[in-house]
């Protein structure tokens, strides 16, 4: 048998377009056979299948609208349909267009006054909206100093997105407006920053939101809700989520958002027995959502999702377990050539412990979980835009240099 020469590989996989109440199993199974077919490749033990979420909140019909999001919070504040909250804080927002600017107006449309605090330089996820050095020239220390609007116009004047061109502080602040609301703007990175202005907030940051939430209530916060919180049941027939609230949702519309999708689990499962089914072969298969990984450029850490997979089968649950070759290289093997250092690798492979948690052979190998590594691997593969892959098939990811 001729060595291998390929290891993981990863394909985009094209598919329909997705519309609500598409069966998304059958799609899913026959758009991987066809592409097999098509171009030329096997089906194999533990080839892993990406669904991007997108596509499964899509063929749920997981839609809610800013009315929605109004008609929630009343609820949650014992208000009636016409009428509005007096007051509420709004913290730790990223600045996105796509991410959070509709949630934005759905919870404006609830509140007579919002008082918008935005952490700065940069908000959670790394967009900008003032550069370190620009604090450093004005003697501004992020950590401490609250700013009003004022005095951040004075200070940084009109700052746009590096990327997108937006001032998401004049764009934010029309936002509120548009929807009847008065808004009152400040730029801080202490949470508890708001209650000087009101009890009443909600915390729309998304990794840090436990702690956010924690330190408003202990701290005289009295009614306090995360994303993760609003919409976590339908609310005028909209669609929900019961675990992440607003949080993964995406703008569909002007007025109209995507959210993260329901039942991940149960539609991984039944794919991966499907292609069993169909193929003879346990694949692994699982959601995924943004990828977890940073840009060096903008500096923009790109996990605007909860998590990178909702759902996902068994085979994928834990962290790889590798060795460094390049330490045993230049190490343990460092006197060996060719032929005589390839055998010595692959035994030293095959006869690698369980786990090699604190050992120096696996020093400098990703300590992050399979799914979080493979999601963004399938987020970078099938891209954002016109693609036509929402769909990833990779091959080779639990291979090794032995195999």
């Amino acid at each position: 048998m001729s060595e291998r020469k390929v290891g993981v590989t990863s394909r985009g996989i094209r598919a329909p377009i997705i519309k609500e109440g598409d069966n998304l199993i059958d799609i899913v199974t026959t758009s991987i056979i066809e592409a097999s077919k098509n171009e030329g490749f096997e089906i194999h033990d533990k080839d892993v299948v990406c669904i991007t979420e997108s596509i499964v909140a899509r063929s749920q019909g997981n839609y809610a609208t800013t009315l929605d999001i109004r008609d929630d919070l009343l609820k949650k504040f014992n208000k009636g349909k016409d009428e509005r909250i007096d007051d509420l804080g709004v913290i730790f927002p990223i600045l996105s267009r796509n991410r959070f600017a509709i949630l934005l107006r759905g919870i404006a449309l609830a509140a007579k006054k919002i008082v918008l605090v935005l952490s700065y330089p940069s908000d959670e996820v790394g967009n900008h909206l003032v550069r370190v050095e620009d604090l450093d020239q004005h003697g501004i220390n992020p950590y401490v100093d609250t700013l009003t609007l004022e005095k951040y116009r004075e200070l940084f004047k009109n700052n746009v997105h590096e990327f997108t061109g937006v001032d998401y502080v004049e764009y934010y602040s029309s936002l509120i407006k548009e929807s009847g609301s008065e808004v009152e703007i400040i730029f801080s990175n202490n949470p508890l920053e708001v209650l000087k202005h009101t009890k009443n907030v909600i915390n729309a940051d998304i990794h840090t939101r436990k702690r956010t939430k924690k330190l408003l209530l202990n701290n005289g916060g009295e009614n306090v809700y995360s994303l993760d919180d609003i919409l976590t049941e339908s609310i005028n027939n909209s669609g929900y989520n019961p675990s992440y609230g607003l949080l993964g949702s995406n703008k569909a519309s002007e007025e109209k958002i995507k959210l993260f999708p329901i039942n991940c689990q149960e539609l991984v499962e039944k794919v991966q027995a499907k292609l069993l089914e169909l193929t003879s072969k346990h694949v692994e298969v699982m959601v995924y959502g943004d990828g977890a990984f940073k840009d060096p450029q903008g500096k923009i850490w790109e996990l605007a999702d909860p998590v990178v997979s909702p759902g996902f089968t068994s085979g994928l649950k834990g962290t790889p377990n590798e060795l460094k070759l390049k330490f045993l290289a230049d190490n343990e093997f460092k006197d060996l050539n060719g032929e005589e250092l390839k055998e010595a690798m692959i035994k030293k492979i095959k006869e690698k412990e369980a786990s090699l948690v604190g050992n120096m052979v696996s020093e400098g190998t990703t300590p992050r979980q399979i799914t979080d590594l493979l999601g963004s691997l399938a987020d970078l593969t099938s891209g954002s835009g016109d693609k036509g892959t929402p769909i990833v098939y990779i091959q080779g990811y639990f291979d090794n240099y032995a195999n």
